[in-house]
């Protein structure tokens, strides 16, 4: 399985870069991966708010949520949702959070 290392860390992830480890999360790990899926600078409270979303989600259901979901709960339009994860919501944002890949989105 390939792994990466990430602010002198190591962690498992699948061959798209999904992390294998759920529970090895945590902020630290998001703030090293940004810059991987483009993200300038530090992650943004608009960024956090779409990272924490997508992970209280993920425990709920077990899956991530349909960007057309993460808009209208969010209250946030899918243009804006490109500019905050620039490789798209799905890949960068679910890989910011933590979370397997997911279905049909990537």
């Amino acid at each position: 399985m390939p792994q990466i290392e990430l602010a002198g860390k190591m962690y498992e992830v699948d061959e798209d870069g999904f992390l294998q480890e759920l529970d090895k999360w945590n902020e630290e790990f998001a703030e090293a991966y940004a810059h991987a899926e483009e993200i300038e600078g530090k992650l943004t409270e608009e960024h956090w708010k779409v990272i924490n979303y997508l992970r209280n989600y993920y425990q709920q259901f077990g899956i991530a949520p349909m960007i057309r979901k993460i808009c209208k709960d969010l209250k946030i339009d899918m243009k804006k949702l490109y500019e905050l994860f620039p490789t798209g919501p799905a890949k960068g944002a679910c890989k910011l959070a933590g979370l397997s890949k997911p279905t049909g989105c990537v």
